[in-house]
C-alpha cells in the first residue's frame, strides 16, 4: 500500500496578482483539475476495453482512485477480481485514461449501466438520485459494540486538517480521511473533487484486501452528501463525521442503511443525525 499519510496530489503554479495592502505579482499553487477515464478489458471477453466512468480529479493516486470507484459502485467485490490497473498508452504514457485489467474469467455484470458513468468534481457520479441506488449489492451495516468517544471526535478534524498538506498549499482541495475508534488516523486522500477523495481512500483499502472497514470512522472536510454515504456503507464504515452538513438524502440513507452520520463537526461541536447508540456522550438523550 503507498504511504497511507501522504497523498499524491499534483500541483500547479500559476501567475497571480495579489491585491492587498499592495498591488503585487506573484506565484501560487493551485489543484490541478484533469479528466481521468476508467476502462474495463477482460481477456476472457477480448473485447476493446470498456470505458465506463470519466471524472474530473486530481492526478495523483489514480490507481486507488479507479479500485475504490469500481468497488463502491459494486462494479467488483474483490481485489482479486483484478488483475491490473495500469496506465494506458504506449509505455503508459497516456496519464488520464486507466485500464483496469480484470482476472481470470471475471465478467462483471454492467448491464444496469444504462450509458456510461460521467462524474464531475462537483457533484459525482450524475443520476445518483435516490436511496433504490443503493440496493443493488448494498448490505445494511449491522449494530454491534462498536462506539466511540465525543472526545474522539471533537478530535477528527485537528488530526485531518494537519495532515491535509495539499490543501495547506492550495486551500483548493477536499479531503477524506479514515480513523480508528481511538482518534488515529489511518489513511488520507486529497482531490478536487470530494466522491473522488473517498474512491482514493477506500480503494487504497481494497486493494490491500483490508475491506470491509467495520471498525472505523470516515472523516469528510466538507459536506456529507448522498454519494459519500453510499460509499460508505458499501465499504461497511459504521460512522461518517463531516465539518460540514449533510444533505436530507445522505441522512435518510444514513439512516435506512445503519450508518453513524455526524455533521458540523468542529468548534467542540458536533449533531448526530442517525444511529446515536455509537456514540457516547455525558449528555442525556
Amino acid at each position: 500500500m503507498p504511504n497511507p499519510l501522504g497523498a499524491q496530489v499534483d500541483l500547479k503554479s500559476v501567475s497571480v496578482i495579489k491585491v492587498d495592502d499592495a498591488v503585487t505579482e506573484a506565484s501560487d499553487l493551485v489543484a490541478r483539475e484533469e479528466p481521468l477515464e476508467i476502462r474495463l478489458w477482460s481477456k476472457t471477453d477480448g473485447a476493446t476495453p470498456k470505458s465506463i466512468s470519466i471524472t474530473m480529479r486530481t492526478p495523483g493516486d489514480d490507481f486507488e482512485l479507479a479500485a475504490g470507484f469500481l468497488f463502491t459502485e459494486n462494479i467488483i467485490q474483490h481485489p482479486s477480481q483484478i488483475a491490473g490497473i495500469r496506465f494506458c498508452g504506449k509505455d503508459g504514457d497516456e496519464k488520464n485514461i486507466v485500464k483496469v485489467e480484470l482476472a481470470g474469467d471475471f465478467l462483471p455484470d454492467i448491464s444496469r449501466l444504462e450509458r456510461n458513468f460521467y462524474t464531475t468534481s462537483s457533484c459525482g457520479v450524475c443520476g445518483k438520485t435516490s436511496i433504490d441506488a443503493l440496493s443493488v449489492g448494498a448490505c445494511k451495516i449491522s449494530p454491534d459494540e462498536f462506539k466511540i468517544e465525543s472526545d474522539t471526535v471533537h478530535s477528527i478534524p485537528d488530526a485531518l486538517r494537519m495532515r491535509q498538506n495539499a490543501f495547506e498549499s492550495t486551500g483548493g482541495l477536499h479531503a477524506a480521511g479514515l480513523f480508528d475508534a481511538d482518534g488515529m488516523l489511518l489513511m488520507i486522500r486529497e482531490d478536487v473533487g470530494r466522491h473522488n477523495a473517498v474512491d482514493k481512500l477506500i480503494g487504497g483499502f481494497f486493494l490491500a484486501g483490508k475491506t470491509p472497514l467495520s471498525r472505523s470512522i470516515l472523516a469528510l472536510s466538507g459536506r456529507a452528501s448522498f454519494e459519500l454515504i453510499q460509499k460508505a456503507v458499501v465499504a461497511g464504515i459504521p460512522v461518517v463525521t463531516a465539518v460540514g452538513a449533510p444533505s436530507s438524502l445522505a441522512i435518510e440513507a444514513a439512516a435506512e442503511f445503519g450508518v453513524t452520520l455526524l455533521g458540523f463537526v468542529r468548534d467542540q461541536r458536533f449533531n448526530i443525525y442517525t444511529h446515536p447508540e455509537r456514540i457516547n456522550t455525558s449528555v442525556k438523550r
